[in-house]
């Protein structure tokens, strides 16, 4: 495998730092998009903040980080959700990082940990208007299942899932 690194559950001290990489992380996507924090002040790259993350942390979600050559190097929660899906959340490389495989390993961990919570799919939200992102999931099993158009955002939201083959 390409990745480097160990992929551990987050320890509420790491939440500020965890904030921060999904922040950089998700700000590539809107620079290439033209998201700005003016026309989609919700989206990620800027909504996201140390007490959002502790507060979902305190509301249960589990959250995982990889650490490699000494950083944060990648992050994602699973939010359990109800019913038999789990949703993948902010799924993310650090720039430096990304192109070594950090990402397969990441969405690896996710099923597996979504499998061991007893979720039968696993479902996640992206800009739709991103279509090598879209690809990168369709490799994964992932299928597109719609798409919604929110006044808030200047992009589509689009909207996919796997099946979960549980163990």
């Amino acid at each position: 495998m390409n990745a480097e690194g160990e992929i551990r559950p987050l320890r509420p001290e790491e939440v500020p730092e965890a904030a921060a990489l999904v922040r950089e992380s998700f700000a590539t996507v809107a620079e290439e998009f033209g998201i700005t924090e003016e026309n989609a002040p919700r989206f990620t790259a800027f909504a996201v903040t140390a007490e959002r993350l502790r507060w979902q942390m305190e509301q249960g979600r589990p959250m995982f980080a990889l650490f490699a050559e000494g950083e944060m190097a990648g992050y994602y929660s699973l939010d359990p959700g109800e019913g038999d899906a789990c949703e993948l959340n902010n799924l993310c490389v650090r720039p430096g990082y990304r192109h070594r495989g950090m990402g397969r390993a990441l969405l690896e961990h996710a099923v597996a940990r979504a499998r061991e919570r007893g979720c039968a799919r696993m479902t996640l939200g992206l800009v739709e208007e991103n279509q090598r992102l879209r690809a990168w999931y369709e490799a994964w099993g992932f299928s597109h299942i719609g798409c919604k158009k929110f006044s808030f955002f200047p992009f589509t939201c689009g909207y996919m899932e796997r099946a979960l083959q549980l163990p």
